[in-house]
């Protein structure tokens, strides 16, 4: 008979290798500042402060759509891969385009679409987490990544200035195709996935207008709702009680409410938008506290249980 590892000393071995193995090399907007806090430093002594540009230069100019007609001519001027492009990176739909509310737009609208995304391509901080939903309130965008890699971007509008969403490490729950919202039963939710039970707050497609609008939801445009609906992971009950976690959703950044849209100033540095010091600081604490709950390995501990059963 083979002796079977105790359940509290596995999950301690499985918690120090993977602190021990994310170590990070981050991609951050320049310049580099020094983190905020000495305790964060203190957590992982083997995080890097590395800069790396990780996309292709990128020109905008502001286009500021003093009439109709003018908005008009954008909306003929592009393909429709184009504008699905330019609206993105305002945060806008077409229908939601007015006069005088300028826009920002790249020199090149044909690039890649990730070439135009917050976020780098690899963040090592995620590297040992398999989903990450990231969504950045300070510019109003979401990014998906399987272990440390980015394979979505896209536009969100958060919560507006009196109901916002609230910042935090929390993680997928329930889905429906259709939810009807609680605040008004007018407002019909697609592919809507709840990641705070409680407060009622979730992703789901609504009209994007191109600033925070919501009452606490994370909005996002249809496909992009239907994407982390059919990709994500929700949570695994038992008796009604949380057996595993579902995806990590962080929700980080500060908009300013009183300053012009963030995406604006890509006029005068491409790499205004990327994440600061303070936000990848704010990250590697959420992935700290994420490596800490044995909810987020429970289907490896599982596993290694049945395994130690069928080998006695």
């Amino acid at each position: 008979m083979k002796t079977s590892i105790p359940l509290l000393h596995y999950l301690s071995v499985i918690s120090v290798v993977l602190l021990m193995s994310c170590n990070s090399n981050p991609q951050i907007q320049e310049p580099i500042e020094e983190p905020h806090s000495k305790n964060t430093a203190m957590k992982n002594p083997l995080i890097k402060k590395e800069a790396k540009i990780f996309r292709k230069e990128v020109q905008y100019k502001v286009d500021s759509l003093e009439t109709r007609e003018s908005i008009d001519s954008l909306v003929n001027k592009y393909n429709d891969e184009e504008l699905k492009t330019i609206l993105a990176i305002n945060r806008v739909e077409k229908n939601k385009l007015r006069p005088n509310r300028p826009i920002i737009i790249p020199e090149c609208a044909a690039e890649e679409f990730n070439n135009y995304s917050p976020f780098p391509e690899d963040l090592q901080e995620l590297q040992c987490v398999p989903k990450t939903v990231l969504i950045n309130r300070r510019v109003q965008a979401f990014g998906l990544y399987e272990h440390g890699e980015l394979i979505k971007w896209g536009p969100v509008s958060t919560g507006k200035s009196s109901t916002q969403t609230p910042t935090g490490l929390n993680y997928g729950n329930y889905k429906a195709k259709r939810k009807v919202s609680t605040v008004d039963a007018s407002w019909i939710l697609p592919y809507y996935f709840n990641f705070m039970n409680f407060e009622g707050v979730g992703v789901h497609q609504y009209a994007l207008p191109g600033y925070p609008a919501s009452h606490g939801c994370v909005r996002l445009y249809m496909d992009d709702a239907k994407y982390i609906f059919d990709w994500a992971n929700m949570w695994e009950l038992e008796n009604s009680s949380i057996e595993a976690n579902g995806t990590p959703f962080m929700v980080f950044g500060k908009y300013d409410y009183s300053a012009n849209k963030p995406w604006l100033d890509l006029t005068q540095n491409m790499k205004a938008n990327d994440l600061t010091q303070e936000e990848l600081d704010t990250i590697r604490e959420y992935v700290s506290d994420y490596q800490e709950d044995p909810k987020n390995f429970h289907n490896i501990v599982s596993k290694t249980k049945d395994a130690e059963l069928a080998d006695a």
